[in-house]
């Protein structure tokens, strides 16, 4: 975990990549809080997403839970694996377990996101 990861207050997190593009998943704390991740619905490719927008939907045995977008763009890459065995997203949720990936359509403003610091102070 780096300053490369900012969070949304509903558990979103978002990773700048080398190449300027983001990926997008949920926090430990969120796959902790829904439990046994049973389906992922994810976007699809060339999607527009809006920021805040809902982009994928999560479910575990627990509930339904919708996937926020934390940055607005187009969806370039979506995780197949988590099709199949969406379970990985409760043993790896920042590695293995992301959702998306996203070219940012204009400049990248993340200044509305938490550090790790502030979202792990927010979910004490």
């Amino acid at each position: 975990m780096n300053e490369n990861f900012k969070f949304l207050p509903s558990h979103e997190w978002v990773k700048l990549e080398e190449d300027g593009t983001v990926t997008v998943g949920i926090s430990d704390h969120a796959q902790d809080q829904l439990g046994d991740i049973v389906f992922v619905e994810l976007p699809d490719i060339g999607q527009q997403i809006d920021k805040s927008s809902e982009a994928a939907i999560v479910e575990s045995v627990k509930a339904a839970s919708d996937i926020f977008s934390p940055v607005s763009g187009e969806v370039i890459e979506v995780n197949e694996k988590l099709l199949e065995n969406p379970e990985i997203v409760n043993s790896s949720p920042f590695e293995n377990g992301w959702f998306y990936k996203l070219r940012p359509s204009d400049e990248l403003d993340m200044s509305h996101l938490m550090t790790i610091e502030e979202y792990i102070e927010t979910n004490k």
